[in-house]
């Protein structure tokens, strides 16, 4: 008879330090993610302009991610991951130099750096850390620690700089200086088992096998992109701008964390396709949301960012799951990365696409080829994956 696992999943060696230290970088990330665009726009970019900030943002952080398994060889945890919340965070302030375009990117692409290091480090970590028999649930309390600090900042931080002042929102950008001491603590304790099973799979074999996840994860990050850099846009006021990301980064919150026990259960297939479709659909009723006035314009806009949000949430869990269940466990680092990258260049193109043809068409257009773009993955969601032997 199989035992039961009782300990929480957050009080395994190892998890609770990690988890502050997500909870201090996120912190960081989701107060600018909305605002930075917003201060370029104060300084008289365009809608191309404020789209490229978390374009460049997301650039710089798939540039970096590739890269960082092989750092952690060279470096170790503790220093790399240190590292890069300081490169997240130490810029934040920065912005109150100047709200030129082009210092905002210089200060986006430079946090990108850091970002691309929390993220891969962060999701390599946990599943180095917990058994793959509880992955899921682990997956899904790092994906609360994420997702948390988004519910909090994102929905507040357009309001917060409007209303009161841009710099309490740069303010909570720098905390992920905080968190490089618990970064620091997390990675000393990160104690990873030497992988002695010998090598199976080519390079080129394993990130083959990672691909249908980092596509399906791109086509709905494409979709929460777009929604939190254009959120004041499309809701027009800051109220409701407040409450759409409120709805979105808390579907997502309650979604990451609750899938993961889901998929110990019952496998990651049986939901793939279906919130392919929410996500398609979300962005529809968002675009229609633009042709209306009043109540019927902002009831359309909460229905849809909440599809979205469902989607985006469920769907970042059961990617990173799929990820990992595609590799042995001497590729996890690759997984995290090449997972990471699916996630930020969907971000990334998300903000930059939209925005573009924002600024050439009209931002319905816009955001009816993102539902077109995300619905491109319904086939990769309806495949049968193959787990890895080795």
């Amino acid at each position: 008879m199989t035992t039961v696992p009782t300990t929480p999943v957050w009080r395994l060696p190892g998890m609770l330090i990690l988890l502050v230290a997500t909870v201090a970088g996120f912190s960081g990330f989701s107060a600018l993610m909305p605002v930075a665009p917003l201060w370029a726009a104060q300084g008289g970019a365009d809608s191309a302009g404020v789209g490229a900030v978390n374009g460049v943002l997301m650039l710089f952080t798939v540039l970096t991610q590739p890269f960082v398994p092989v750092a952690v060889r060279r470096w170790g945890w503790g220093p790399v991951m240190a590292a890069g919340q300081l490169l997240l965070g130490l810029p934040a302030l920065l912005h109150l130099v100047a709200d030129e375009l082009s210092w905002v990117l210089l200060l986006a692409a430079v946090r990108g750096l850091g970002f691309g290091i929390l993220t891969v480090t962060g999701s390599a970590a946990v599943a180095n850390l917990v058994d793959p028999s509880r992955r899921g649930q682990a997956v899904g309390v790092y994906g609360l620690a994420i997702a948390a600090p988004q519910v909090v900042f994102m929905p507040i931080g357009p309001w917060l700089a409007q209303e009161i002042g841009f710099w309490l929102v740069f303010a909570a950008g720098a905390l992920p200086v905080i968190g490089a001491v618990p970064a620091w603590l997390a990675g000393r304790s990160l104690v990873v088992e030497p992988d002695d099973s010998p090598v199976t799979h080519s390079r080129a074999q394993v990130h083959r096998s990672l691909v249908r996840a980092m596509l399906l994860l791109l086509g709905v990050t494409l979709a929460g992109g777009a929604l939190i850099t254009f959120s004041s846009d499309l809701a027009g006021a800051a109220w409701l701008a407040t409450v759409a990301l409120l709805v979105l980064t808390g579907a997502a919150a309650v979604t990451r964390w609750k899938m993961g026990a889901l998929a110990d259960i019952y496998g990651t297939r049986p939901f793939l396709w279906p919130l392919v479709l929410v996500t398609s659909t979300g962005l529809v009723l968002v675009a229609v949301s633009l042709t209306r006035d009043g109540a019927p314009a902002a009831a359309l806009l909460l229905l849809g960012v909440l599809c979205v949000g469902i989607s985006y949430g469920a769907l970042q869990n059961l990617t990173l799951l799929l990820a990992f269940a595609s590799v042995s466990r001497r590729d996890y680092g690759t997984a995290s990365a090449v997972w990471n990258v699916g996630f930020d260049a969907g971000t990334g193109l998300g903000s930059v696409l939209v925005g573009a043809i924002a600024a050439g068409a009209s931002l319905t257009e816009a955001l009816l080829v993102a539902a077109v773009l995300s619905l491109a993955t319904l086939p990769l969601a309806l495949v049968r994956g193959r787990p890895a032997t080795a």
